[in-house]
């Protein structure tokens, strides 16, 4: 941290993810607090289950999620678990686990996000400042539909989020909530601070005129299988010029796709191609749907602008998709980001998705920035 004022609101921490003693290590370095609420970002690499059992910060409800990379106080980062402390002197939060993404209780759901915000108006009645954090299965395909769920309960409360991760393996990711390890599982907390803070979402795609329309599709799965009535991987590399056996992660994030949604362009990231040549997608897709290719800026001078233009926050709590790491390792970028990550005071994860408000999308970075109170200075 840069600040005295940022350790009050703020703390954060790392270790290596084989670290013998990581949940002990991380409470020492986080500082005594209080902390109103702790988040572990937890790569793979981690026991997580140990790390859950072992974890002890002073009473805060802890909450976390495997990654696909992690942030920290040095930026991009891997094989690491990072520990971000809010100050219970500055925050009040109330963390409310969702079990069983299968069987959302959407009419539960919506009461229990009503209940925690009134009951946190009324612990801190003289903080005015709100927003909810949102850490999702990025397996579970059920982000579209929590997230809608999730806007009917929070009425004017912004919220941000993002799908746990497993690196680029894709295979199981997982939820932390005060000690339990789950899957196919979210928690969602309320949060309310004195201090102001504004919640995000930046990318550095812009549309071509480039179209494709989705002709067969498997929604519940988000799998394309054809497009323009063609198979999908083909038709895609096609418009690409390129072999459909070059196709990898790498391609994906260099060309994404975008749709149209209430005026705005929204990334619909392929997340893999599948062995029958069919595409596997990050988000929502369905049979009619028209998409865009959409070509990337440069990303080092967009970040720098779009995070310079957020003022002077103490901090920063970023969700970051995983293919925007993977752009910027194709294009030897890394490092810069990671410069501009640091420079800012950023601190989260690489993502499956990203969650901003009623909304579950890819290929952005989504986060809330944190300023100090009325009246001080960091």
């Amino acid at each position: 941290m840069t600040s005295t004022d940022a350790m009050r609101l703020v703390a954060t921490a790392a270790v290596p993810a084989g670290h013998p003693a990581a949940a002990a290590t991380l409470a020492q370095a986080l500082g005594p607090g209080p902390f109103a609420v702790v988040i572990l970002f937890v790569s793979p690499l981690a026991d997580i289950h140990r790390l859950a059992a072992e974890a002890d910060f002073g009473g805060a409800a802890v909450i976390g999620c495997t990654t696909a990379g992690e942030i920290s106080a040095q930026g991009y980062t891997e094989g690491e678990i990072v520990a971000v402390g809010l100050s219970a002197a500055h925050f009040a939060a109330d963390p409310i686990l969702i079990p069983d993404l299968q069987e959302l209780a959407a009419v539960d759901l919506i009461g229990g996000l009503i209940r925690a915000r009134q009951g946190l108006a009324r612990v801190r009645p003289d903080w005015e400042h709100e927003f909810a954090f949102l850490l999702v299965d990025g397996l579970s395909t059920r982000e579209d539909e929590l997230t809608s769920a999730l806007a009917s309960g929070l009425g004017p409360v912004p919220l941000f989020g993002g799908s746990a991760g497993d690196g680029t393996r894709f295979k199981e990711t997982f939820i932390l909530h005060r000690g339990q390890v789950l899957r196919n599982a979210a928690v969602v907390t309320m949060l309310r601070s004195n201090c102001r803070v504004k919640v995000f979402n930046l990318d550095h795609l812009t549309p071509t005129g480039q179209r494709m329309v989705v002709t067969e599709a498997d929604p519940a799965r988000r799998i394309v299988r054809r497009i323009n009535a063609e198979p999908a991987a083909r038709e895609y590399a096609r418009l690409l010029g390129k072999d459909p056996a070059q196709l990898t992660t790498f391609t994906f994030a260099a060309h994404p796709v975008v749709v149209r949604i209430g005026g705005k362009h929204h990334v619909r990231a392929i997340q893999q191609v599948a062995e029958n040549g069919d595409l596997v997608f990050f988000s929502a897709i369905d049979e009619g749907l028209v998409l865009s290719l959409a070509e990337p800026s440069d990303m080092v001078a967009h970040l720098e602008r779009e995070l310079g233009a957020l003022g002077q926050p103490e901090a920063i709590l970023a969700c970051d998709c995983i293919l925007r790491r993977m752009e910027a390792q194709e294009k030897q970028k890394a490092g810069a980001v990671s410069a501009l990550l640091r420079r800012f005071g950023v601190v989260g994860f690489s993502t499956y998705g990203e969650q901003m408000n009623s909304m579950h999308v890819n290929q952005t970075m989504t986060g809330v920035a944190i300023y100090p109170p009325e009246g001080t200075r960091g």
